[in-house]
């Protein structure tokens, strides 16, 4: 792990992953931007990463099929999943597959940021 953390955002919006960009860095850490699950998978920045924020909806792999993917490999970073498609059955899912958190969007930024530091302090 590096001395500022890393933050993974896995989300097809351009806008929602240049927003979490700059809400991540004014919290003093670093960030990097994935436009897809897939492109996520084959980083090779994989390791550097200490929490990855995931969207549930995208195009190919979904966020959940993401985390299964992930889980399979086994030693991954906390995901905290951030979503405007929130459903009892994906929310479920989610959490059941070991994710920290699943937040609705618009989050609140207090809760989100809070969550994220816990999620960070875990995997240190």
């Amino acid at each position: 792990m590096s001395l500022v953390p890393i933050i993974a955002v896995v989300d097809d919006d351009q806008a929602t992953r240049e927003a979490m960009d700059d809400l991540i860095m004014s919290f003093g850490y670093e960030s990097r931007l994935f436009a897809s699950a897939e492109e996520f998978l084959e980083s090779h920045a994989q390791a550097q990463i200490d929490c990855i924020v995931v969207d549930v909806k995208m195009p190919g792999l979904s966020g959940i099929e993401l985390q299964s993917e992930l889980n399979r490999r086994g030693g991954h970073p906390q995901m905290i999943f951030v979503t405007s498609y929130e459903d009892d059955r994906t929310r479920n899912a989610a959490l059941s597959g070991g994710a920290f958190a699943f937040f609705r969007k618009p989050v609140n930024i207090g809760n989100f940021m809070e969550c994220l530091q816990s999620a960070v302090a875990r995997h240190t």
